[in-house]
């Protein structure tokens, strides 16, 4: 066997030596003319100087698909509510603390207060109120006296005036009436400032025995909403002042997925389009976009959107990682190398591509996705064929050699 492949190996080289060196003569024992030896001969040095002179570069020939409709996020879970309910009076709690992970309804009480002096407070400024009120009559009863005595003086100073005038009367009396009349209406003033300060004592008694039932209130400190407890309430004996924290009471169901979208994709969403999440756990959830920021992020251009999500068994919890899909329209794009990306003269990211006669051209793109496959771009023709090698090396105008290789190599 060894001995064949030695031959085999002689009559290879035999055979390239006369195609080298005597070609010639091997076309002359073929049959063939020095005159179309000598063309061919001619033919094959263009088509090598040619080749000498071309780039030789690896091009894709790709064919745009329409990628999945949904734009895709990452983004992570956020409680629907959560509120720090804290004290708005000092006083001690009286009451046996809950424990944090318990379910609340609106309205239960997660702390109760001393109430100290408080009842006696607001017992005395009802009693202020009463005595307040009763004063009301006496005060109505001597406006009505300086009215009457003002009608009185009135005839009197008629009276007093026409005498006067016919002299049955002297000016003595009128000048009395007169004096009389004045009389009355400053009585009528100062009874009608008496019911006013009775009026303003009901007011003011009113707003005390108002304050003294808040402060009443306040010493209940109930649940805003239904929920859970994220931490235990106040301790029993302990002191409470305004600010202090009670509780913080957290809503779960429904539960936000919030994620950022770039400002490439935000035209492609609307509010109430379905989405889908899958959490690091593995729990798929759906819900509904419900708010998509006007305004972007000053320091990353994007724009904060929530999706609601039903969470009645509580499964989801505040703060985990979500991937997140929200539904939109399909759009076509081509699935490139990263490395097949570059920049022109202007600094504007696209690729290069072969036109006719292997003509190079450069081609902007749009980013829409990045996988661990490639990146999906768009901007590009139905088909183009990119330049994935040696797109470094060429410009726009440059004539190429290239080889040319599928989307599935």
């Amino acid at each position: 066997m060894r001995l064949i492949s030695i031959i085999n190996a002689v009559l290879v080289v035999i055979a390239l030596y006369f195609l080298v060196f005597e070609r010639d003569a091997l076309f002359a024992f073929a049959g063939r003319g020095d005159d179309q030896a000598s063309a061919e001969s001619d033919v094959t040095e263009a088509t090598l100087a040619q080749s000498a002179d071309a780039i030789g570069v690896v091009v894709l020939r790709s064919t745009a698909r329409e990628i999945g409709s949904a734009v895709q996020l990452r983004g992570q879970t956020k409680a629907n509510r959560q509120v720090e309910v804290l004290a708005e009076t000092t006083s001690t709690v009286v009451s046996e603390p809950k424990r944090k992970g318990a379910f609340v309804e609106a309205g239960d009480l997660l702390c109760e207060l001393d109430p100290g002096t408080r009842p006696a407070s607001l017992a005395e400024a009802k009693a202020s109120k009463l005595e307040a009120v009763s004063r009301v009559p006496e005060a109505e009863a001597r406006l009505q006296e300086a009215h009457a005595r003002v009608a009185e003086a009135e005839i009197n100073l008629k009276a007093a005036r026409k005498l006067s005038e016919t002299g049955f009367g002297s000016e003595t009396r009128r000048i009395s009436s007169e004096a009389e009349m004045s009389t009355a209406k400053a009585g009528v003033k100062s009874a009608e400032a008496g019911l006013e300060a009775t009026q303003a004592g009901i007011e003011a008694a009113t707003a005390a025995v108002a304050a003294a039932q808040r402060e009443m209130e306040r010493l209940t400190i109930e649940a805003p909403f239904k929920g859970l407890l994220e931490s235990d309430t106040a301790e029993l004996g302990s002191l409470m002042q305004p600010g202090s924290l009670c509780a913080t009471v957290i809503q779960l169901d429904p539960i936000k997925l919030v994620g950022f979208v770039p400002e490439t994709e935000v035209n492609r969403i609307v509010v109430g389009s379905m989405a889908s999440a899958q959490l690091v756990t593995g729990l798929q959830v759906e819900g509904r976009v419900t708010f998509l920021s006007r305004s972007a992020d000053e320091t990353t251009r994007t724009f904060e959107v929530e999706i609601t999500v039903p969470n009645p068994e509580l499964l989801i919890r505040d703060g985990q990682t979500a991937n997140i899909q929200i539904a939109a329209e399909g759009v076509k794009a081509h699935l490139l190398p990263q490395s097949a990306l570059t920049l022109n003269n202007e600094g504007q990211l696209g690729v290069r591509t072969v036109v006719a006669d292997n003509v190079v051209d450069f081609v902007p793109i749009q980013l829409l996705r990045d996988t661990a496959d490639g990146v999906w771009v768009g901007g590009l023709p139905e088909t183009s064929d990119i330049i994935v090698i040696g797109q470094e090396f060429v410009t726009r105008g440059v004539t190429v050699a290239p080889t040319y290789r599928e989307a599935s190599q």
